[in-house]
């Protein structure tokens, strides 16, 4: 959530901010209504200034021995007025609230402008494109016929945009969950954690899914609390109302498997053939707490963290920073790794890395000291996928295919699997 006073103080950028990421926000009417209520806390403040006078007046007639019954009358009815008065800026500020819930962030200078993923930019490409002496077959019809992939009794069990994982396919998962997990842990210093799968209603405002996204949420009515669209969701949620401190305990980096739960209800027409877009999968996440000064060089070394996935499992990617109107509502900026898979032909998002700067951590009141006895902050939060698995899956799937039908594992993934082909 943006600071109150950077809107009103940044009105032309909150305005192009609400403009480039697609939103629909009566901005004039907020800062109406921000006019009023600093007038209104301008006439209450004046009135109990007003009543702390009459109330010393009130104790110097009583040390008198003077009638003060006209003074307390007086300073009644101004309390009277007060009271009243804050009540009415409670209901302008929650009026406020209510629209500046609906403020995007605004995305960083160096974000690319554009409307849509059209405008989206390739910062660079590792690894070749495979060819192949045969035409490669998709995830979609080499997964079945290996039996490690079963799109039907998926379907059968949750219905469309479900698959079952079988045998290796079963193991192939694991294996990359756990292989993830030891890198971004042994190598890149973060703490493991593991998380509830299932969160209350102000988690996910406090990570920005809502309000935009709650179509496309699972909801448990009965509790009102949702099914995770993403391990940043509990994982960035754990120092909500926090203060932390600065020193060798911080930045703190975090990393979690989880599945993921997400209906999608906004992306009918959308390409959702095999493992595309599934409504349950599974994901290794990286969130970091970091300090404002050093956020985007956090974000770097977080891509560079997803990135040493991929190039460990030597796959084809591309790095691509999102346009504006292609960046989620909460990020200021966003890179997407994307792998090459030949079976279907296309670059496939494996990955989001994000810096929120501090629009989570407003939402959720996460703070810190640089040091004892130092001033209040807001930490900046990032995170990052360190990878998601469908696609990834379907990379490895595609991209170590053999024209016998066969796929090879990955070397690094071999220890894990205990073999070397799958067959």
């Amino acid at each position: 959530m943006l600071d109150l006073r950077f809107i009103r103080e940044h009105p032309d950028l909150v305005r192009q901010a609400i403009q480039e990421k697609g939103e629909r926000v009566d901005f004039d009417r907020l800062l109406e209504l921000d006019k009023n209520r600093r007038e209104l806390i301008r006439k209450a403040d004046q009135m109990k200034a007003e009543r702390n006078r009459v109330s010393e007046e009130i104790a110097q007639l009583k040390k008198q021995g003077k009638d003060g019954s006209a003074a307390i009358t007086a300073m009644r009815k101004v309390s009277k007025e007060i009271k009243g008065m804050d009540e009415e800026i409670r209901t302008v500020e929650g009026k406020i609230r209510e629209i500046q819930i609906h403020i995007p962030n605004v995305p960083h200078p160096s974000v690319p402008r554009g409307e849509d993923p059209s405008y989206n930019v390739v910062v660079r490409e590792w690894g070749s494109v495979p060819e192949f002496d045969f035409k490669p077959r998709t995830h979609w019809d080499l997964g079945p016929a290996l039996g490690i992939l079963d799109f039907e009794r998926g379907s059968r069990l949750s219905g469309s945009n479900f698959v079952s994982f079988k045998d290796a396919g079963a193991k192939l998962e694991r294996a990359l969950i756990n292989f993830m997990i030891d890198l971004h842990v042994t190598k890149h210093g973060y703490t493991e954690v593991s998380v509830p799968f299932i969160v209350k209603r102000e988690m996910m405002f406090g990570t920005g899914q809502l309000p935009k996204l709650e179509e496309d949420m699972y909801l448990v009515e009965k509790d009102d609390l949702f099914l995770i669209p993403t391990a940043e969701v509990p994982v960035t949620n754990l120092h909500r109302e926090e203060i932390l401190m600065g020193g060798e305990r911080f930045p703190l980096y975090y990393v979690a498997y989880t599945p993921c739960f997400r209906r999608e209800a906004g992306s009918y027409g959308a390409d959702t053939r095999g493992l595309m877009r599934i409504h349950q999968f599974d994901k290794v996440e990286m969130v970091k707490f970091v300090e404002p000064e050093k956020s985007y060089d956090e974000l770097e070394t977080l891509l560079q963290n997803a990135e040493e996935v991929l190039q460990l499992l030597e796959i084809p990617y591309r790095v691509v920073s999102l346009a504006t109107g292609d960046l989620s509502f909460a990020a200021a900026k966003c890179y997407d790794l994307e792998a090459y898979a030949p079976g279907i032909d296309k670059w496939l998002e494996v990955s989001s890395c994000s810096n929120y700067e501090d629009y989570q951590a407003r939402r959720m009141n996460i703070r810190f000291r640089r040091e004892k006895g130092a001033k209040v902050e807001f930490v900046h939060t990032l995170n990052g996928s360190g990878l998601a698995l469908p696609r990834t899956v379907i990379a490895i799937i595609e991209n170590y295919q053999t024209d016998e039908g066969t796929i090879v594992v990955p070397e690094v993934l071999r220890e894990y699997m205990g073999v070397g082909i799958i067959k």
